[in-house]
């Protein structure tokens, strides 16, 4: 699969919700019933990001759940890549890019969305083929005024923002044009996960996915 390729892939992806839950799962018993609220609420991509132990057996419970699209966030490795395409990650995110992990995406037919926070590297993933990235991190990189003055020079790339994306500010970045998504943590609380309210998750992503 090409670079070309995998872009429409997550275009694709990225314009199925407003917003791409970004979780950090502890516990694999939670994984499931996670995965099935956030669906329930209308967002059916899910980034699990590869920073617990259970990281990986959580993409395989959660890629069992019908309706839900399941990728792997932080990649930093080749290693990583091919850990997740193994577990059943359908997708992968990286915070930024390097030539070793975009090889081995497109080794493993890995659709990525990969991270930029410059003009310079969003124009590097250009070159490429990648005219759909993760725009990381978002707030502290210039935020929706970043997006705004990029949108202009370089009206090829379409963005998913992520890091410090919120309810109160998610609409900002929505409203752009080069923006299909947006990725965010406030949809799924570490509290509300350890509590097993799946009922309130719902309801927080019912919210995100009513923000288009």
């Amino acid at each position: 699969m090409t670079p070309q390729q995998f872009s429409q892939q997550t275009e694709s992806l990225c314009r199925r919700a407003p917003v791409v839950p970004v979780l950090v799962v502890q516990d694999t018993a939670h994984a499931a019933p996670l995965a099935r609220a956030l669906v329930k609420g209308g967002l059916p991509a899910l980034e699990v990001t590869l920073r617990t132990p259970a990281a990986l057996d959580v993409i395989r419970a959660m890629a069992d759940v019908d309706g839900g699209i399941v990728g792997a966030g932080t990649l930093l490795t080749p290693e990583d890549v091919r850990a997740a395409k193994h577990a059943g990650a359908t997708f992968g995110v990286s915070p930024g890019a390097t030539d070793r992990i975009l090889d081995a995406a497109e080794a493993e037919d890995l659709p990525i969305l990969p991270g930029a926070a410059t003009a310079s590297e969003a124009m590097r993933l250009l070159e490429r083929g990648y005219t759909v990235q993760k725009f990381f991190p978002a707030e502290a990189s210039g935020g929706a005024n970043m997006l705004k003055s990029l949108s202009s020079p370089l009206p090829q790339i379409r963005f998913c923002p992520t890091g410090g994306v919120s309810l109160e500010n998610a609409r900002d970045y929505l409203s752009l044009p080069n923006v299909l998504c947006v990725g965010g943590s406030w949809v799924a609380p570490t509290d509300m996960v350890k509590q097993g309210n799946w009922d309130g998750i719902t309801k927080l992503a019912s919210e995100a996915a009513a923000l288009r």
